[in-house]
């Protein structure tokens, strides 16, 4: 009884910070913001296949994780249709960067409507890994996104199976491609099957990660709201907006590119509601760390207590 008052408190609280924020302007975007959205992952895949094949690995990786942020970043607002662009036009979107990124977005993008339709839910396979540990989210990657894939076929309408089917079937063609160059010896094409497998390994070890960073990470231990956000400017550059997590579940119509006003504009009416941030500050790093030191000397106390002499323990 009582954590269902809580809940609904909860519930109330959000629709009321909903209610009180302007946000309807800031669905609109200007040519050159929808430029920015189709155009902003691609340079980042071209810097990352040129660094590979000069073999500058380093490089590659970091230009390869700013591909994967701007990608997911683009792939997202196509599943929330606010890219700028008509529907033909995003789900060509979809289908390209599903190649790209080497996992099905039409597969994911159902989950991720049902996501919304009740967070953290019981039928919400999405959020599923923000309710384990941290090292549970982390080392359950790989079947978490296979779950993903089964779930979202499940809950797809034909025409969205469809699509996901083609996914699967035009992933499959380019890790064969990628395969088939390698095994070739043939000198010419020796450098271009070196950035595909770069590539696909890269894509891979992404994919695998994504349940720590964009569902436990913005999602675990939410108090009063249903995800997190974060305020560090340089982060949230280098995340393309994307952990402007609690404002984007409240407004899901709003675009990426407005998410910092947005954040603004709640600070302003609902300060409670984001006050949970992705990234710790010093002093929640500080707190984790005391707390874990005296766990420990209290169990290394019990420990001598519980093993020490019988006689000295008497006279203690």
């Amino acid at each position: 009884m009582k954590a269902n008052k809580t809940h609904s408190n909860k519930e109330q609280s959000i629709k009321n910070a909903v209610r009180s924020v302007e946000w309807q302007d800031l669905r609109q975007l200007t040519r050159g913001q929808i430029a920015y959205n189709l155009i902003l992952p691609y340079p980042f895949l071209l810097l990352s296949w040129w660094f590979a094949s000069q073999s500058w690995y380093v490089m590659a990786c970091v230009a390869s994780y700013l591909f994967f942020a701007a990608a997911f970043r683009q792939a997202h607002d196509g599943y929330h249709h606010s890219l700028g662009t008509g529907k033909r036009t995003t789900t060509a979107i979809l289908l390209l960067l599903s190649v790209l990124l080497m996992t099905s977005l039409h597969s994911i993008r159902a989950t991720h409507m049902a996501h919304h339709r009740d967070p953290l839910g019981d039928s919400d396979i999405e959020g599923s890994l923000a309710k384990v540990s941290w090292w549970q989210a982390m080392l359950g990657g790989i079947t978490y996104r296979l779950n993903i894939y089964r779930q979202g076929l499940r809950l797809s309408s034909r025409r969205n199976q469809n699509l996901a089917w083609l996914e699967f079937g035009l992933i499959a063609l380019a890790v064969l491609v990628a395969l088939v160059l390698t095994a070739l010896t043939i000198p010419t094409l020796a450098m271009l099957a070196q950035v595909l497998m770069y590539h696909l390994l890269t894509m891979m070890l992404a994919n695998a990660s994504v349940g720590i960073i964009a569902v436990w990470g913005v999602h675990h231990d939410c108090d009063e709201t249903i995800a997190r956000t974060e305020r560090n400017p340089l982060v949230n550059i280098l995340t393309f907006n994307l952990l402007y997590h609690v404002e984007h579940h409240l407004f899901p119509a709003v675009p990426s590119n407005h998410l910092p006003e947005l954040a603004k504009r709640l600070d302003a009416v609902a300060p409670h509601l984001t006050k949970q941030h992705v990234l710790p500050n010093i002093s929640a790093v500080m707190n984790f760390i005391n707390n874990r030191w005296n766990k420990l000397k209290d169990n290394y106390h019990h420990s001598n207590d519980k093993n020490g002499c019988p006689i000295r323990k008497r006279f203690a």
